[in-house]
């Protein structure tokens, strides 16, 4: 028995087993200790299986874990394993490009709130947004609330940091004489059925580069969304469902968006016949011409470009699904309606996105109050109760 690194000690009925670590951060000896009830040849095959996890590297001192190593072992055995792909390149960018160089060294007991404090505010000073600051700490956070569950620190230092408050800009969007001009513009480019269905169902990029032929009832006029695009590193493509039960929805089409669709449908079939091939319901509505995956940042570019020769302000693709949303509540249709057709996950969360539409609806609502409920002149009052 190598007692130089453990013993066994009896107490009553049972054994005490305590097994040295080595020294922590501090120079204290750490121990892992074990109680087992039973025969003394029972606490001694614990003794041995404790002694060959401590040399085997299966129990470690928490203050003796680097981030930098913490950070590998996070991303492999939880990142890479709990979120999907597309996500997981975003958490190992983060991590192995920003927060590995500068505190990697420090042990992981070591870290304190001053110095994410520091990291922070020196991504400040570089110009990043309140936004993006927020989104990596969220990431940081994730990751040392996972070294709090696995019993390597204390405390998640990241709660006692300051993290700068995310003001919201003024929203830029089209009004409908803008959304028009630019239809107008786009008609004969090669994504206008793809625009049109942006900016008349207010859906995520992603999740348009994502809809098949199955998704669309021409019949009922809708559009179910369940799942989303995204395109990894490597160039590969993956289906991603939605974040939130909320985000799986099915969204009623205008008319002219049915009408449209159907178009665009007739127009691909033919030129699938000319090739030799067909449109099947699990074909993509929006791809290149050999079925593949269409490129975000593609259809991005594009937009910017057709908002340009549109003569309209420049707005990204992204912001006509703020335009839809705007128009539809100053139209006066109710929120929950709106939030349904986005798929956000609760109607406070699009009530704070679109607070700015508020002004103009209180007064409509004010005016529209007066035409509700009629109240009788004050004189007419006076001139009755006299009688």
């Amino acid at each position: 028995m190598r007692r130089q690194l453990g013993h066994i000690e009896q107490r009553g009925n049972s054994w005490s087993i305590k097994v040295s670590l080595g020294k922590d951060v501090t120079g204290k000896v750490r121990y892992q200790t074990a109680t087992v009830r039973g025969s003394k040849k029972d606490a001694e095959k614990k003794l041995s299986e404790l002694l060959h996890q401590a040399s085997s590297g299966a129990i470690t001192i928490p203050g003796k874990v680097r981030v930098a190593d913490y950070v590998d072992r996070w991303l492999k055995d939880y990142a890479e394993v709990n979120v999907a792909r597309n996500v997981f390149e975003k958490y190992q960018n983060i991590l192995k490009d920003y927060v590995q160089p500068t505190i990697g060294n420090l042990l992981l007991t070591q870290v304190k709130p001053e110095h994410l404090q520091k990291l922070y505010s020196d991504w400040q000073t570089r110009g990043l947004s309140a936004g993006t600051i927020r989104y990596r700490h969220a990431v940081i956070h994730k990751a040392l609330a996972t070294a709090l569950k696995w019993g390597l620190v204390a405390r998640n230092v990241a709660d006692a940091v300051d993290i700068p408050r995310l003001r919201r800009g003024e929203m830029v969007v089209w009004d409908e004489h803008e959304l028009a001009t630019f239809l107008e513009a786009a008609q004969d480019s090669q994504f206008y059925e793809l625009f049109y269905l942006a900016l008349f169902t207010g859906m995520r990029r992603s999740e348009l580069l994502a809809l098949r032929w199955q998704d669309v009832d021409f019949m009922m006029g809708q559009v179910s969304v369940s799942r989303g695009l995204h395109r990894l590193k490597d160039g590969s493509f993956i289906y991603n469902q939605p974040k939130s039960a909320k985000g799986r929805r099915t969204i009623a089409l205008s008319p002219s968006v049915v009408l449209a669709l159907r178009h665009y449908r007739d127009k691909l079939s033919m030129d699938a016949a000319l090739l030799g091939t067909v449109i099947r319901d699990d074909s993509l509505i929006f791809c290149d011409l050999d079925g593949s995956p269409l490129r975000p940042d593609r259809v991005s570019h594009y937009w910017a470009s057709m908002t340009l020769k549109a003569g309209v302000k420049r707005i990204r693709l992204h912001d006509a699904r703020h335009t839809h949303a705007s128009l539809m509540l100053k139209q006066g249709v109710h929120p929950k309606v709106v939030q349904e057709r986005l798929g956000h996950s609760t109607i406070a969360m699009t009530l704070d996105i679109y607070s700015h539409i508020a002004p103009g609806m209180q007064e409509a609502a004010a005016a529209s109050f007066d035409t509700l409920v009629k109240v009788v002149d004050k004189k007419d009052l006076v001139t009755f109760s006299s009688k």
